[in-house]
């Protein structure tokens, strides 16, 4: 929206003072919540409703024109709305929902821009801080807590979106490649190339970081994975991808790694943080997700110009052989889970399930990681 535009927090209304005559309707409304994940009630259900009014002031009644409210902060920038609701928290969402989006609306702005943020959650800005520091050169405002009125020459409600965890360059000046960039700028990230294996050559061991997870789709051998890689020759680094870890420490480990593993999950997000050229090597659990797997990671790795690969375990490297009898449906048909829905089918493969890799299969899947190095 570009013009008079007034926005007042602790009513969600933002007013468009148009200055025209003609006008079928005195004033035009319609509500939006500004968050990136439309089609997904749940996340939509905890987010802010903003209620946008159109106002043509010239065409206007008494009532109408004594509804606008007077401006008590000036902005000279464009203002931009978005929430820190939804699904926030979960780092694959905070990217996919949030950051990717918001990078993808407000960096035509070069920082000339104010956040404007419903659903404020402090941890969640202090924890983006360098993302958010880099898009706005302006302080954000928590409009939910505002009893003022804010005045801008053009606001944007919401955010853009293209699909999970990534941008279509067609549909905008901007790509994975500059987003990734954005970061290595955000967050002074040193490599902008992994390393490059030259036989004969020495001191170019390539760093293989193992996420480790805490809670489900545990790695419950990750001693013997460690043993085996490092006998590949690989320089290992194990460490848990934990919501609360320092950021900024956390995307410069990402980027001195060459190859990232990890069962799927969101702390496979990280590799954002890699250099051009890295592998990303998914475990894929048991229970029918090489499309989840692919839209949520696969797809967007190829996106940000790295490399991806994927190992799909077997029934005896599945915790799940211990829940249920061999040929139960849960190994045979994950189709007839799912149909009962997705939390009967996230209970099963995704919370009660923990990995066991059959290390002397998966060596083969980090020698591919090798050659490709060379």
């Amino acid at each position: 929206m570009t013009g008079d535009i007034r926005i007042h927090g602790n009513s969600s209304t933002v007013f468009v003072i148009m200055n025209t005559t003609t006008s079928n309707k005195n004033t035009t409304s319609w509500r939006i919540r500004p968050y990136a994940r439309k089609g997904d009630m749940i996340a939509m259900g905890v987010v802010q409703e903003f209620t946008i009014k159109l106002i043509a002031a010239a065409a206007a009644t008494s009532n109408q024109l004594q509804e606008i409210p007077t401006c008590t902060h000036h902005h000279s920038v464009p203002g931009l709305v978005f929430s820190t609701s939804g699904f926030i928290g979960n780092l694959f969402h905070d990217f996919t929902d949030v950051l990717i989006p918001l990078f993808l609306t407000s960096r035509e702005f070069d920082g000339q821009v104010t956040f404007l943020v419903t659903n404020k959650q402090s941890w969640w800005i202090n924890k983006y801080k360098q993302v958010l520091r880099k898009l706005s050169n302006y302080e954000v405002i928590d409009i939910d807590r505002e009893p003022g009125v804010h005045c801008f020459p053009r606001m944007v409600v919401g955010l853009k979106h293209h699909k999970e965890f990534s941008i279509e360059p067609l549909r905008s000046p901007y790509s994975m490649k500059d987003f990734r960039e954005f970061l290595r700028g955000a967050y002074s990230l040193e490599r902008e190339e992994g390393v490059i294996i030259r036989d004969g050559a020495a001191g170019n061991r390539p760093r293989l970081l193992i996420i480790s997870r805490k809670r489900t789709r545990l790695l419950l051998n990750e001693g013997e994975i460690v043993t085996m890689a490092i006998g590949l020759g690989f320089e290992v680094v194990l460490t848990d991808a934990d919501v609360n870890t320092n950021l900024t420490r956390f995307a410069n480990l990402v980027n001195s790694c060459d190859v990232m593993m990890g069962v799927h999950g969101a702390g496979l997000t990280n590799m954002v943080f890699l250099p051009e050229n890295a592998i990303v090597i998914q475990i894929l659990p048991l229970g029918g997700m090489e499309f989840l797997a692919r839209l949520d990671f696969g797809d967007p790795a190829q996106d940000m110009n790295l490399r991806y690969l994927e190992y799909q375990i077997g029934e005896e490297e599945s915790s799940l052989r211990q829940e249920y009898p061999a040929g139960h449906q849960v190994f045979t048909d994950p189709d007839s889970i799912m149909k009962k829905g997705w939390l009967p089918f996230q209970v099963v493969y995704l919370d009660k399930q923990n990995v066991t890799l059959d290390v002397g299969r998966f060596r083969a899947t980090l020698l591919e990681a090798l050659n490709l190095l060379h």
